[in-house]
């Protein structure tokens, strides 16, 4: 797999989970919790990525960087919203 595809496919993971909402699955198990529940666990992984950032190391740093990608792409999800939106505001924001 290309690496520069990996968000897109993990979304799309996502989007088959909150779908289906298969038994064992993280990803249906919090949205069967609500978007809420989701929203905290997003502030409640920026503020692990904080705590690694100043007292932790890069290992630990980058586990908790993914973690707060993979909670992101869920509320994303549940928004509505794509990669794909994201990345066309970061370019309109490079011009």
């Amino acid at each position: 797999m290309n690496k520069n595809e990996i968000i897109s496919e993990i979304y799309s993971i996502i989007l088959d989970r909150i779908n289906r909402r298969p038994q064992g699955s993280y990803t249906a198990e919090i949205v069967n919790k609500g978007k809420g529940y989701v929203a905290r666990k997003v502030g409640e992984e920026s503020v692990e990525v904080i705590v690694a950032s100043l007292t932790e190391g890069k290992e630990r740093f980058i586990s908790e960087v993914a973690d707060l990608i993979y909670h992101l792409l869920v509320l994303m999800a549940l928004e509505g919203v794509t990669p794909e939106d994201i990345y066309k505001e970061l370019e309109r924001r490079r011009k």
